[in-house]
């Protein structure tokens, strides 16, 4: 019989990290991710890893570079304008192609705002977040499952491609209380996993020539030549990584788009206007970026309507218009500033685009 324990999803998070190798946790406090930050201080200590409760976001974030630089399996976390301190970094990582994971358990915002789990960090996550041009894998959990399980694939989709994966995560399913499945040794201290390549690793040059890793490209044409690098494994990116589940799509007329905690509204939604005669599914993104776009556009076409609900004034909205292509039209049901969407709000918004067809 499979093993389950109780478990919180930020703990979860942590959980995941360790269980994937991650052996340097560099993070600084701020709620409502506060939990992950208590777990990895005690958990790396009875695995023999490295914590460190920084005196900044912005020193955890190039702490991370630094660990990442040595070929260790590293990871940082905080919530929205924590993650907004560590813009610079990230885009360092990006330039350098070290990998990395980055979690944002998100909260209202702009500004300080409130401790509310939000959906207002997807632009900032799906845009690359800082200067230039870069791209993170952004994975969406909308499970303590999954909290744990994207954090495994975050891992190992940061060593593939040596680039920083963002998991994208909110304060409501962060302090939620779930049963997962529990298939791991919790003392094991000796986890392995594959390095993609160690050419790039900063590990001491005796016996072989010294290498450098740096982002200040001066000499013609060499930014451009990394920039068109970075472009080709970012297209390998949106081949192979787009990750995607379906609800009910097979006889539905109306499809709703929805990620994380918003998706998990939208299931009680689906369930509930079925039993009023509304034949509803459901696309739900978990890579945001790759963004299903192709898979939306192919389903889109076989309905009259869609609705994408986030806990924001509509930001995934803009990438399922730009998938659709104006061949559908797309409407938008939100809520911003932390406050939780109403299953009640969202069947009415439901109730009038059905009579609009």
């Amino acid at each position: 019989m499979e093993k389950q324990i109780l478990i919180r999803g930020n703990e979860a998070i942590g959980e995941g990290a360790i269980q994937s190798g991650c052996r340097a946790y560099f993070g600084y406090p701020i709620t409502p991710q506060n939990e992950l930050i208590a777990y990895m201080a005690k958990r790396m200590f009875e695995v023999e890893g490295v914590f460190i409760q920084a005196e900044s976001e912005i020193a955890a974030i190039n702490m991370v570079f630094g660990a990442s630089l040595t070929g260790v399996r590293t990871m940082t976390s905080s919530s929205s304008p924590g993650i907004s301190l560590k813009q610079e970094g990230i885009s360092y990582m990006a330039a350098c192609q070290l990998p990395g994971v980055i979690v944002n358990v998100q909260r209202g915002g702009p500004g300080l705002g409130n401790i509310a789990g939000s959906q207002g960090d997807y632009f900032q996550a799906t845009r690359g977040g800082g200067h230039g041009d870069y791209r993170t894998i952004v994975l969406a959990p909308y499970s303590v499952q999954e909290m744990f399980d994207l954090t495994c694939l975050s891992f190992q989709l940061a060593d593939e491609y040596r680039n920083p994966v963002v998991l994208l995560s909110d304060g409501i399913v962060g302090q939620m209380l779930e049963p997962i499945r529990k298939n791991w040794d919790t003392n094991n201290k000796n986890i392995e996993w594959e390095v993609h390549g160690e050419d790039w690793i900063l590990n001491g040059c005796k016996g072989r020539e010294p290498r450098m890793v740096r982002s200040l490209l001066m000499e013609e044409g060499e930014l451009e030549k990394l920039n068109w690098e970075l472009n080709r494994k970012y297209k390998k990116m949106e081949e192979q990584e787009v990750r995607v589940d379906l609800w009910n799509v097979e006889d539905a007329e109306i499809i709703i788009v929805a990620y994380g905690i918003a998706a998990r509204i939208g299931k009680t939604v689906i369930q509930r206007a079925r039993r009023q005669g509304l034949k509803v599914g459901m696309i739900r993104p978990i890579t945001l970026w790759p963004f299903p776009g192709q898979i939306i556009k192919d389903i889109a076409q076989k309905v009259s309507s869609v609705l994408v609900i986030e806990m924001n004034l509509g930001q995934m909205v803009e990438d399922v218009k730009l998938a659709i292509e104006g061949k559908r039209r797309v409407h938008f049901c939100g809520r911003p500033g932390g406050s939780v969407l109403e299953v009640d709000e969202i069947l009415d918004k439901l109730r009038e685009i059905s009579n609009l067809k």
